[in-house]
């Protein structure tokens, strides 16, 4: 079988839904590709931008009760009316019926997948939405695993399925897609979350104030 490139579908605000999957205590001290700090700057990042587009958000955790723990209280806090699934047990969210009806209940095909562990709670429901017609958008920098090593031989089997893989700011700005559109929101939540971006922007309202 010959493999064909992936081909480039633009994510489109009216159409992609967020899913937070097993962002939970336990599972965090498992993250070894990213700094803690670097880590949760990248999930709020994403979180945020989820909000600004008014994008919808499912949360999800798998055996919260055991050693996983529960869900991170800023993913919980920041998204208080979100579908919260709490699975009992299943490895991957895809293999829950709630979790699926309440993707399929935003009625969006285009799905932006975040999680711990990366090749597993990323990877499977990703695989499994692929199979299921969805088109599927990884989040990688808001995904984690113990080592790179892991993690890229999982990115390579998602993106091979067929799913693009991209940071939290490609993410912004293709659904931002013109600076023209309220970019000033858009400049302030970069602004928040890079500060090399916080830098430029104070550097141009310096440069506009004759300072």
């Amino acid at each position: 079988e010959i493999e064909t490139p992936v081909k480039y579908r633009r994510l489109d605000r009216d159409q992609a839904v967020v899913l937070f999957v097993d962002h939970q205590t336990g599972l965090f001290s498992l993250v070894r590709d990213y700094t803690p700090d670097e880590f949760k700057n990248n999930l709020l990042a994403l979180a945020d931008t989820a909000k600004l587009f008014k994008l919808p958000v499912i949360l999800t955790t798998s055996s919260e009760t055991g050693p996983n723990g529960p869900i991170m209280p800023e993913l919980k806090n920041t998204f208080p009316d979100a579908p919260y699934i709490a699975r009992p047990g299943q490895i991957n969210a895809w293999d829950n019926a709630d979790f699926v009806k309440a993707v399929n209940a935003t009625g969006r095909k285009q799905l932006i997948i975040a999680g711990i562990v990366t090749e597993v709670c990323v990877a499977f429901p990703t695989l499994s939405a692929l199979k299921a017609g969805y088109e599927v958008f990884v989040a990688t920098d808001c995904s984690g695993t113990l080592n790179v090593g892991i993690r890229d031989s999982a990115w390579l089997r998602m993106n091979r399925a067929g799913a693009q893989l991209y940071n939290w700011f490609a993410i912004g700005c293709e659904l931002q897609r013109d600076w023209r559109n309220d970019g000033e929101d858009f400049a302030n939540l970069l602004a928040n979350h890079l500060p090399p971006y916080a830098n430029l922007i104070e550097s141009q309202k310096a440069t506009i104030q004759g300072v």
